[in-house]
């Protein structure tokens, strides 16, 4: 008896494993086979917008070195330009990172608003510039006192407004870090007020 149920056994594992071959076979035919557009599917059907946030990411991801070096130019040129936009209409997203913040804002603010004797240096130098080329005694010591008047003006007007300035930003920002804003705003005070960049956002007169 136990001569004769070894066949048995060897025929039964043949036979099973004909039928798995036979029904692994058979679905990987059924998976090549077109789907039926009614039949349900395994997953979700996504949305609209995301199947076109897909395709969108897919279609712009750049697949070489000079496709991505491109995409990077191109994306810092876009950057410059919402930047020197920004420069002119004082949009707060897009400014560089020193002219960022309520502080930088409300010293340039407080600058643009008021008559700066800085500002007028130039046009200032350019008419003692020309009075120290005359070749004439008298006007050329008026020339060296005017150099003389301008530059205490010009200390004197900044360290008031430096005072004030500051005193304004403690008061307007008791929690907030204005370390650097009065320098900022004597800088900025330097440049005639049609060059500053960001634009003046005020009028003179107008209190921030």
């Amino acid at each position: 008896m136990p001569v004769q149920r070894l066949p048995l056994v060897f025929v039964f594992r043949s036979r099973a494993k004909e039928e798995k071959a036979l029904a692994d076979k058979a679905q990987v035919t059924d998976s090549k086979q077109p789907r039926d557009p009614q039949a349900k599917k395994g997953r979700p059907t996504p949305k609209r917008s995301e199947a076109q946030s897909q395709r969108r990411s897919v279609a712009n991801t750049p697949t070489t070195r000079k496709d991505a070096a491109k995409r990077q130019r191109e994306d810092r040129r876009q950057a410059l330009e919402r930047q020197r936009q920004a420069l002119t209409t004082g949009d707060e997203r897009y400014l560089p990172a020193r002219d960022k913040g309520p502080v930088r804002r409300f010293a340039r603010d407080w600058v643009d608003s008021r008559f700066n004797v800085a500002e007028f240096f130039l046009p200032l130098a350019v008419i003692i510039l020309v009075l120290s080329i005359v070749r004439v005694g008298a006007i050329q010591s008026i020339a060296l006192l005017l150099w003389l008047v301008v530059i205490v003006l010009i200390v004197l007007d900044g360290a008031i407004s430096a005072f004030r300035l500051k005193k304004r930003l403690k008061e307007k920002f008791p929690d907030q870090n204005t370390r650097g804003a009065v320098a900022y705003a004597l800088m900025r005070s330097l440049q005639m007020r049609r060059l500053r960049l960001p634009k003046p956002q005020v009028k003179r007169g107008e209190r921030p």
